[in-house]
């Protein structure tokens, strides 16, 4: 079993417009919200709110360690679901094991010897939205005018999601399909240039 383990990865994917995806061994990780209901919106990472404690839950329970599940989900949340801060992140399953055998147990001996500390409330500084139609445009290395060109829309309309920080879903959708697109030709120019490379 440990073997098949070791050759599965859990892997995730956060889109430019903010969607998330997680596999395991290239197949949708379930959220198994049925068993543990804390985020049906999905998954979400680099944090501890409610989305990131369903992922590790779900990691920890597809791995066949549903009591640990249970019982260690927000403490696999602190210790590495709040640091997978990167849009795309890959973490072995003979990874995920490791830190059960390190921390499941001794977390099972602490309860005896824990002392009870109060927590004093801190401020909490505001975070700061950033601009879905900025970062689309940094990612891409063009400006508004440019991607009111591609998507043929009035260079007004760009300012104005730009304004609400909102792009309608139609508008995502044609800015995933022209980044799809892009990735394709990317693809299509590379083994272009290879085939000339060995023709000349």
């Amino acid at each position: 079993m440990a073997m098949i383990f070791n050759n599965h990865a859990f892997k995730g994917h956060r889109t430019l417009l903010g969607s998330k995806f997680v596999t395991y061994g290239e197949v949708e990780l379930p959220t198994r919200v049925e068993l543990y209901p804390k985020s049906k919106s999905g998954f979400d990472w680099g944090n501890g709110r409610k989305a990131s404690n369903q992922l590790a839950f779900a990691m920890l329970y597809q791995l066949g360690k549903h009591e640990i599940a249970f019982k260690y989900a927000e403490k696999f949340t602190n210790d590495i679901i709040k640091s997978l801060n990167s849009r795309d992140w890959v973490l072995n399953a003979a990874e995920v094991l490791k830190w059960i055998d390190e921390n499941c147990e001794l977390a099972e001996e602490k309860k005896d010897s824990e002392v009870t500390v109060h927590k004093i409330p801190t401020k909490k500084t505001k975070k700061v939205k950033t601009n879905v139609v900025k970062s689309i445009c940094k990612e891409l290395d063009i400006t508004q005018k440019n991607l009111a060109e591609i998507l043929e829309v009035p260079e007004g309309t760009v300012s104005s999601w730009a304004v609400k920080n909102e792009i309608p879903r139609l508008g995502k959708k044609a800015i995933e399909f022209y980044i799809e697109n892009r990735k394709n030709k990317k693809i299509v120019d590379s083994y272009k240039n290879f085939i000339n490379l060995l023709q000349s």
